[in-house]
């Protein structure tokens, strides 16, 4: 995707932002649900690999503006899956599936108001520097 990119790349795939590629993403997991809907495992692969394509495109868009990188991504989805799998890496036990959603529901909702009360928290005043 780098390359894609680069001066010497795609035109196209230089021009986009994460804003034009929303139409790619919607159509590529629509395209997903369709293949998994005809049951054809093949089709499902292709679909998944461009479905993936977007999510790198994305990345590589973040990382050359300094943001994140596609293992930024996946080192954030492996922490959630850790956190809210806790039946599976931690000391809790989830007997069934609802089981399993009640305690996930649960764990999302504090993860979200704990984003909401850190970004309400006031942040430490910086010391003024003297203009010269």
């Amino acid at each position: 995707m780098a390359r894609l990119r680069s001066p010497k790349g795609c035109p196209w795939d230089r021009q986009q932002t994460h804003r034009s590629l929303i139409p790619c993403l919607r159509e590529e997991a629509k395209e997903v649900a369709a293949a998994i809907r005809g049951g054809d495992p093949h089709a499902l692969r292709e679909e998944l690999g461009d479905l993936l394509l977007q999510i790198v495109f994305h990345a590589q868009l973040a990382r050359e503006k300094g943001r994140f990188d596609f293992n930024d991504v996946v080192t954030t989805l492996t922490r959630k899956l850790v956190r809210r799998h806790p039946h599976v890496f931690g000391n809790t036990r989830a007997r069934s599936a609802k089981a399993v959603l009640r305690q996930w529901r649960d764990i999302k909702a504090r993860e979200k108001r704990d984003r909401r009360h850190a970004r309400n928290r006031p942040q430490p005043s910086r010391p003024r520097t003297r203009r010269r």
